[in-house]
């Protein structure tokens, strides 16, 4: 099974975005996907993704149009309230779906 590849991404790098990618970890593991996350604050994601090279980015604050244009972006606000979590998870898990095949 491949392993997708998680960047999450805050304005620190410290607290929002290891939430993201501690529920981003539990809860597409459990969709049955194998994720491997890093966490990273708003200006290190031009460095971070020719690195990293993740297949998603789920972020919970805002990036510009331009940053990563080529990786598909997530806003990860439901990972933090608990709102549209379980939907959120479910989009991330399919988009992730589709890039296997």
């Amino acid at each position: 099974m491949r392993t997708f590849r998680v960047l999450t991404v805050c304005g620190t790098g410290i607290a929002t975005s290891t939430v993201a990618a501690e529920k981003c970890k539990e809860m597409l593991t459990a969709r049955g996907l194998s994720i491997e996350v890093i966490e990273c604050k708003a200006t290190e994601v031009e460095s971070k993704v020719p690195v990293f090279q993740p297949d998603v980015i789920v972020h919970t604050t805002i990036l510009g149009a331009k940053v990563a244009e080529n990786v598909k972006k997530f806003r990860g606000l439901a990972f933090l309230t608990g709102i549209g979590m379980d939907k959120l998870a479910d989009e991330i898990s399919e988009y992730l779906k589709t890039l296997d095949k």
